[in-house]
């Protein structure tokens, strides 16, 4: 088999913990790295890129099936706004046009490197695409239910679609969606149904609205749950994190080895990675800035998770909340808005550890012979290899 080789001015291979400066990748016909290393006389290589080589991305959060939302939904409406939008518009296009949205937005990704997916899936619109696509895609089967009548209707409905992404050859399971909508038995029936598959993904403290609806049983969010003629969850005076840690001990009792996903984390503190911790031993934390910004101008406390060495992630979110699905942009939010936490960190969060929480690190997430990542070229950075503005991806191999 052919042997390939490229070189770039940075090489971040995410193996260890810096990048190589004149590198180059050597690679065979099917996307397997061979070698890389430093060049000996970067004039004399034969493919030489003014950028980085970086291996594929991994999309650790991302609503695919939501995709014929885009640019359609105002921005800065905080949770409570935002969650009114989607009940009026989510269902504006049919099953054929979900469809084809789908495979353009996941043809996009895969063309800016993307190689791996956790995606949120409520209908089976994104199966067609995702059982035949070159990307891997991991689908939590995302449920709602307010109700506590509701919970064995809801659960019935997500195992049938669950049947029917197996019988597609779909990596899926159900999984809760939040605290705020879903009454506690749904939560710890969802839960438990994604356990018993190893995987589960969470959306969890991405607003104060949400914070003080399960702290004080107030707020924006409370109100618009109260106006719908909707049960709340009961009030704790804690975070709707250790909420959520209550509802996973109802559903199986810890610690817990599954792979679980927090996503989003806005108002996320000390104590509540602290009691994450002690019961996950596979915890990642999911990070999705220009999503945050777009619904209620907030970011994550990256320095904090950063410190604490915390398994971070990084997803686009939705076309609903976000302008794009580009994983270049995402890293750049978090390198403008947080320049303590190095290029290469960030990377590895984008690329890495999203592999891991896939359990797919053994093929996907860093430029290790014997890998097969994807290789993506990252074009116009700075003088350090880091992200800039203008910087753009695009996929090699």
């Amino acid at each position: 088999m052919a042997k390939n080789r490229i070189a770039a001015s940075f090489i971040y291979t995410l193996d260890d913990h810096k990048p190589i400066r004149n590198g180059f990748v050597e690679y065979d016909d099917d996307g397997m790295v061979i070698a890389v290393g430093e060049c000996e006389d970067p004039a004399s290589e034969e493919r030489f890129l003014e950028g980085a080589i970086v291996p594929g991305f991994v999309n650790a959060h991302c609503h695919v099936e939501l995709s014929h939302l885009h640019k359609k939904f105002r921005k800065g409406t905080g949770m409570a706004g935002f969650i009114d939008q989607i009940n009026e518009l989510r269902d504006w296009a049919g099953h054929e046009v979900k469809t084809r949205l789908v495979k353009e937005w996941m043809d996009k990704m895969w063309a800016d490197g993307v190689s791996a997916m956790a995606d949120i899936s409520n209908d089976d619109s994104s199966f067609p695409v995702k059982a035949v696509h070159p990307m891997y895609t991991r689908t939590f089967l995302e449920v709602f239910g307010s109700e506590p009548h509701m919970c064995e209707g809801v659960m019935k409905d997500v195992r049938e679609l669950n049947a029917a992404a197996d019988a597609a050859g779909i990596d899926a399971a159900p999984t809760p969606h939040s605290c705020y909508t879903m009454s506690p038995q749904l939560l710890s029936a969802s839960a438990a149904a994604g356990l018993a598959r190893g995987y589960l993904s969470y959306h969890s403290q991405e607003s104060m609205e949400e914070e003080d609806l399960i702290r004080y049983g107030r707020g924006a969010m409370y109100e618009n749950r109260k106006r719908s003629g909707m049960s709340t969850p009961p009030v704790t005076g804690e975070s709707s994190l250790k909420y959520f840690l209550d509802r996973l001990s109802d559903a199986k009792q810890g610690p817990y080895d599954e792979h679980i996903l927090l996503v989003h984390n806005v108002c996320l503190l000390q104590s509540d990675i602290d009691a994450a911790k002690d019961v996950m031993k596979n915890v990642y934390w999911a990070v999705c800035p220009l999503s945050n910004i777009f619904i209620h101008n907030a970011l994550p406390p990256v320095p904090m998770m950063w410190a604490n060495g915390l398994n971070v992630v990084i997803g686009t979110d939705s076309l609903s909340s976000n302008d794009d699905l580009d994983m270049v942009k995402e890293m750049y939010c978090l390198h403008e808005n947080f320049p303590q936490v190095p290029m290469n960190e960030i990377l590895v969060w984008a690329s890495l550890n999203g592999a891991r929480f896939l359990s797919k690190d053994d093929v996907l997430g860093s430029l290790t012979p014997g890998k097969r990542p994807g290789l993506v070229f990252v074009s116009n950075l700075d003088c350090n290899g880091s992200f800039t503005a203008e910087s753009r991806s695009e996929r090699i191999i």
